[in-house]
């Protein structure tokens, strides 16, 4: 290991040279422990003085014979005389909570057969991205008490995601944790892959399967904080190695350590558990939890930008797209902060994707509110397209949506129960047509009307009910037009993929959109309101014709028009149609010579 960037925060391997790694004949641990009086490995009943190596802060022991598998923790002694015992920072594998050793793992044990998906895999810009964000140990479960495992979901969970129409997968987060209710955004393992779902081998090859099937696999990564848990990183060597001195900033708003960005050996050890995912266990992207919270201080504006810590989001995405230049890198971020998605060469942080948080709360809210109300909230819905070219973004209706009170989005649509799928599917449709990639959070596809709960499967009986499966059907369907209509996704990030045909109609509350990529011209009309809009027309240039490629109202999808039954006609580029209340139509459009794209 590079010592000298290893101090620097310069450095994206240091678990290859951390942590224990495993050889048939002996095994060597290594921990970083700079103000420890003296380590100790407990291993088999065992207590065995590790030595101190290099500059006196790490400390290394080989032992011959070990097993894989096998539990082991260090035993810190302090400088005051005490001592408390660690699971490894760099460790590869943990027990299954309530126990917390780490686990000796064989990391070249695993041995990958998507040699074709990564040859062409990339950050999908000029792609579709149609991602299922999950937690794995709620989608389904054998019992109220278990989990499947990783490599068990694999025959559940591929066929599924074909079936739906989604080609990315975004796990909650992996890492281990102590607690189930924290769904993973409080760690103690960060290069351990969490035991409730099996071995990490058993995660390495739920990946390799998806990605044969062709589905990318995302990661959701934490770098802001860690859980308070004295066997873990608090207070690791009888100091505050990993977090913040003080508790004016190094406690979160989650009640977490902050992770002390400005300190050399803690961005190495997060840029380097980064890149772990990354390369060790192949996963296509890494989507970064708040970001805001390294943006600015406690993330609030007002107490300024942490300079160390945008510093380090910097020279760690410039690293991992290094190391992996095909990779996606995605922050969850809610501030106004300039150049999320612009290079870290050309002065921005460098991720690929910021998620959309003000389209998701202005649609939301849009959709909450009464029928009569919209029209006073009519630019809600128009108002995201002023700011989109600011950033490459993906709209997110993520796991944050569903819980806390917050109701489903099935359950945020207005009014009551059969006046909800309407406005969904309709909702819907103006996501699949507005710019950006897609994600949505498990359940929301088939209308899941219960919160998130981590104890709990999804409520799968509720496709025995034809509002439900109907709803299913539809956003397969919608994902099916995504994926195989370049119009939805080629030009996401050019000025010309997208215009307003129509965005002054606040009385009636209709919009109309036009869509472009290369070759293909698609324009979709959206009715909001409660009634029923008649003869409603729009110029749409140098069209001539224009064919359904769906309608929200359609009988097949829970609505109350026949497939067939004519709701627009095409005269001189002018579209009229009459439209159902809460309904949105999606055309294909044919153009002349001189407009064709």
């Amino acid at each position: 290991m590079d010592m000298y960037g290893f101090y620097k925060g310069q450095i994206l391997n240091a678990y290859e040279y951390l942590g224990a790694h495993f050889t048939v004949g002996r095994t060597t641990f290594r921990t970083f422990a700079p103000n420890a009086a003296r380590v100790s490995l407990l291993y088999a009943d065992e207590e065995i003085p590790m030595l101190p190596v290099y500059d006196g802060n790490f400390y290394e022991i080989a032992v011959p014979n070990v097993k894989v598998g096998q539990p082991y923790e260090y035993r810190i002694y302090m400088q005051n005389g005490g001592y408390t015992d660690h699971c490894d920072p760099y460790g590869f594998g943990m027990e299954l909570r309530p126990d917390h050793k780490s686990v000796v793992v064989d990391l070249s044990a695993y041995c990958f057969a998507d040699g074709k998906w990564m040859k062409q895999r990339g950050n999908q810009l000029a792609r579709p991205m149609n991602i299922y964000e999950m937690h794995l140990g709620s989608w389904k479960k054998p019992s109220d008490n278990e989990w499947y495992r990783y490599d068990e979901l694999a025959p559940l969970l591929i066929p599924y995601l074909k079936e739906s129409g989604y080609n990315y997968v975004e796990f909650l987060p992996l890492c281990e944790h102590p607690c189930d209710e924290s769904w993973g955004y409080q760690n103690t393992g960060f290069y351990a892959p969490t035991r409730r779902y099996g071995k990490p081998d058993d995660l390495k090859r739920l990946i390799d399967l998806l990605h044969q099937s062709g589905i990318g696999v995302i990661l959701d990564f934490v770098p802001v904080h860690f859980a308070v848990d004295w066997y873990a990183l608090a207070q690791y060597d009888g100091t505050a190695l990993y977090e913040y001195p003080h508790s004016d900033v190094g406690v979160s708003e989650w009640g977490s350590y902050n992770f002390m960005h400005s300190r050399g050996e803690v961005r190495s050890f997060l840029q380097s558990a980064a890149n772990f995912w990354l390369k060790e266990y192949h996963f296509d992207g890494l989507r970064m939890d708040a970001i805001s919270r390294i943006i600015y201080w406690q993330g609030d504006e007002k107490r300024g930008v942490n300079g160390n810590a945008v510093d380090f989001i910097k020279v760690m995405n410039l690293g991992l797209k290094e190391n992996n230049p095909d990779c996606i890198l995605i922050a969850e971020d809610s501030t106004n902060y300039p150049g999320i998605t612009k290079s870290v060469h050309d002065g921005g942080l460098g991720f690929d994707y910021k998620w959309d948080m003000g389209w998701m709360h202005d649609t939301l809210t849009y959709f909450q509110a009464a029928p009569a109300q919209r029209t006073a909230l009519y630019h809600k819905l128009t108002f995201s397209m002023m700011y989109f070219q600011n950033e490459k973004y993906l709209l997110p209706f993520s796991h944050d949506e569903v819980v806390h009170g917050k109701a489903t989005i099935l359950q945020k649509m207005n009014g009551q129960y059969e006046q909800k799928f309407p406005q969904a599917r309709a909702m819907y449709l103006y996501m699949l047509v507005h710019p950006g990639k897609k994600l949505n959070f498990m359940g929301n596809e088939f209308g899941q009307l219960r919160e998130w709960n981590e104890k709990r499967e999804q409520d799968w009986d509720l496709r025995k009910y034809p509002n439900h499966d109907a709803f299913y059907h539809y956003m397969a369907k919608l994902n099916d037009i995504y994926i195989s209509h370049p119009a939805l996704f080629e030009w996401d990030y050019r000025t010309d993929g997208f215009y307003w045909l129509d965005c002054h109609q606040e009385n009636r509350c209709i919009y109309a959109i036009c869509r472009k990529g290369k070759g293909e011209y698609l324009a979709a009309v959206f009715n909001f309101s409660d009634q029923v809009q008649m003869d409603y027309t729009v110029a749409i240039p140098g069209a001539i014709v224009a064919s359904p490629l769906v309608y929200s109202d359609w009988e097949e999808f829970g609505g109350t028009t026949p497939r067939g039954k004519a709701v627009f006609q095409m005269k001189k580029s002018n579209l009229t149609c009459t439209l159902q209340p809460f309904s949105a139509l999606l055309m294909d459009i044919k153009q002349d010579g001189a407009n064709t794209y």
